[in-house]
């Protein structure tokens, strides 16, 4: 036992001196493997030339590409007949609104119109013509009218009412019912038969008036023949007989 441990303590020394030994020896660069010879060898007469590739020829035999499905999915056909469907309704949509504007326009068209020609038909301010009295005169007119012809037959209670009315405006409101004559003789120029036919009446009544009033002054004229002739007679009696 005791030679033991005294042999441990001797080769502790010597084990530590050969360890540090090694490391000293040792050498600190690493050994490199030598790089090959890339010098050409001097007996070589000629390099080996590569052999080009040989074409090759494009193969005469169509090549064959896969073919694909070209009936249209469920989808294709859900969506061809949407955009059909909105197309439809667009269009739909686009000519209601047209229609609901034109009528629009032509409402505003015929309001305005419609003012305009109402506005056209009273008198103008240097005329010095008034509406409010002279319509209600025209009114009790066209009432004395009716109340003269009531016991009359069914033609005369529907003309003289409105001859009376009518003559009263011409003589109470001149240039309203000018401007009203002007209004109407538009209107009737739109069908010609009757503005032929209006003319027509029109001459023959101012024809009427004009011998009315050659008559008329016919009579006054052999009236005041006749008056003057009797007033010559009675005076040549009286000188007679005094």
């Amino acid at each position: 036992m005791a030679a033991r441990m005294f042999l441990r303590q001797r080769a502790a020394p010597v084990a530590t001196g050969a360890l540090i030994a090694g490391i000293a020896l040792f050498p600190k660069t690493s050994l490199q493997a030598e790089a090959p010879d890339s010098r050409k060898p001097i007996y070589d007469d000629f390099e080996s030339t590569p052999t080009p590739p040989t074409p090759t020829l494009p193969s005469s035999e169509p090549t064959r590409t896969p073919t694909k499905s070209t009936s249209p999915t469920p989808t294709d056909r859900l969506a061809v007949q949407i955009g059909k469907t909105r197309l439809f309704l667009q269009a739909h949509v686009a000519a209601a609104e047209e229609k609901v504007n034109q009528f629009m326009d032509s409402a505003l068209h015929l309001e305005e119109s419609f003012t305009s020609t109402i506005a056209s038909l009273a008198p103008s301010p240097q005329s010095g013509e008034k509406l409010m009295p002279g319509s209600l005169y025209v009114l009790v007119a066209a009432m004395t009218g009716s109340i003269v012809s009531r016991n009359r037959n069914i033609f005369l209670r529907a003309t003289v009412p409105v001859a009376v009315g009518i003559g009263a405006g011409w003589v109470v409101l001149p240039v309203t019912m000018r401007n009203v004559s002007d209004l109407i003789w538009k209107y009737e120029q739109r069908f010609p038969a009757v503005a032929d036919g209006h003319v027509r009446a029109r001459e023959g009544v101012e024809r009427a008036w004009r011998m009315a009033r050659i008559h008329t002054q016919q009579v006054v004229n052999v009236v005041d023949e006749k008056v003057g002739a009797a007033r010559g007679g009675v005076e040549d009696w009286v000188k007679k007989g005094k």
